[in-house]
């Protein structure tokens, strides 16, 4: 068996030392945590420029097809793009996926939520972000010929900060809004 004597310390930390570096982890905290909120804001904001980036490819390719097809009129069966059941307006942009429904004469399409989510569903391929369910990534509304899908994700929804994809089924034109 054997005896410590009192000229064997025991080696460890003194009280000093551990505050000395929960100061210094407390401090590189406070630099660290804006900058990964940051990195938060950023993320979403790509996730959105992302999705309206793959969505104007979608209607751009949409309407490549109709002009490749030599189609002058509005159709409810587009073939040659995806399953052939996008509809699409007499100016050759996406109105619809499913039904009848063709645009209106002068070519400009009456869009309400259905035929927005209809277009999202027709444009993008099954692994878009959602716009159905509990707990939607985007949430779809339709007035006039524009669609505006509301970015649900980060919490900002409703509020002056919200981020929007729109898409106009007149001219084509899709565009992002970020009021920050």
């Amino acid at each position: 068996m054997k005896h410590y004597s009192s000229k064997h310390k025991q080696k460890g930390f003194t009280l000093i030392e551990l505050v000395v570096v929960i100061a210094i982890l407390a401090i590189l905290a406070a630099f660290a945590l804006p900058r990964f909120a940051q990195l938060s804001e950023q993320a979403h904001s790509s996730n959105v420029k992302a999705t309206a980036g793959a969505m104007a490819a979608g209607v751009a390719l949409a309407r490549a097809q109709w002009v490749a097809n030599g189609l002058k009129a509005s159709t409810d069966s587009l073939d040659g793009f995806g399953d052939g059941d996008l509809n699409v307006s007499s100016r050759g942009w996406p109105v619809a996926y499913t039904g009848g429904y063709t645009g209106e004469a002068d070519g400009s399409a009456a869009m309400d939520a259905s035929r927005c989510e209809q277009v999202w569903a027709g444009v993008l391929q099954s692994n878009a972000p959602t716009i159905t369910g509990a707990a939607p990534d985007y949430a779809v509304t339709g007035s006039g010929s524009v669609c505006t899908y509301a970015y649900q994700a980060d919490g900002l929804a409703g509020t002056a900060d919200e981020k929007n994809i729109t898409y106009d089924a007149s001219t084509g034109d899709i565009a992002t809004t970020e009021n920050q």
